[in-house]
Formats: C-alpha cells, sequence, structure tokens
C-alpha cells in the first residue's frame, strides 16, 4: 500500500522578504509532502492592499522560487483560491491567521472545509508562525 501524498499549499505577497516569511514557508511546508506556493501578482495585490508591491513580481518569484522548503511557485493572478485548487487540487491550505475571527475568515474557512480541501492555519505572533487548530 503506497502512502498518499498531501499537497499543500500557501499564497501571499512575499514584498520585501522577511523572516516572517521563512517561517511560515518552513511550518507550512512541515504539514505536507509538497508545497505549492503561490506569489500575488502586482494587479491582484493591488486589488486586495490598494497599493503596489515594492519588490517587482519576477523578483518575488524568484526569491520564493530558491527557498529550499518551497516545492513548486505559481502565480496567484486571481482573488478565487477555489481557481488555485482547480488547477493544483491540493489537499490543505495553508494560511496566517490575520482573517481569524473575522466575517470574511469564518466564511472562508466555511467554503474550504465543506467544498474542496482543509485549511491549516498559523498564528501569527512577533514574526513568528505558530501552528494552531482552531
Amino acid at each position: 500500500m503506497t502512502k498518499k501524498i498531501v499537497v499543500g499549499y500557501t499564497t501571499g505577497v512575499f514584498d520585501l522578504f522577511h523572516i516572517g516569511h521563512l517561517n511560515i514557508l518552513r511550518n507550512a511546508r512541515s504539514l505536507c509532502d509538497y508545497l505549492i506556493v503561490g506569489v500575488t501578482t502586482d494587479e491582484i495585490t493591488i486589488k486586495m492592499k490598494g497599493k503596489s508591491p515594492l519588490v517587482p513580481f519576477n523578483e518575488r518569484f524568484r526569491i520564493v522560487e530558491a527557498i529550499k522548503y518551497v516545492d513548486k511557485v505559481v502565480p496567484k493572478s486571481t482573488m478565487h483560491n477555489k481557481d488555485v485548487w482547480n488547477e493544483h487540487k491540493f489537499d490543505v491550505m495553508i494560511k496566517g491567521d490575520d482573517w481569524k475571527g473575522t466575517e470574511k475568515g469564518k466564511n472562508f474557512r466555511r467554503r474550504i472545509f465543506s467544498n474542496w480541501c482543509c485549511c491549516e492555519v498559523f498564528t501569527i505572533h512577533k514574526g513568528y508562525f505558530q501552528y494552531s487548530t482552531s
């Protein structure tokens, strides 16, 4: 009997790459056998945050691609994670807790759990990421 490979997915802008970015990628990799990372395009970042990243997309993509915890990097050119899942069929989506407790976060987790994959959350604390099951 062969063990199923667990494919994980996380996403971010990864502008001005710092230790928190590295920590979430390392911790995300610990939850799966194969980690796909979506680097958010400039256009989607502007839609989400109202401003452009300081580091150009191609450079952010190449930086994330060079991280040893990352198996594959893809552009995140949509605001809809279901579109990304349709293309990559990951088993677990790994997120920080910046939406935790918000209506947007509750709706997000409800959609993820009930429809297409499970979601794991890292608690962001002083630049470090701690795994949380909530």
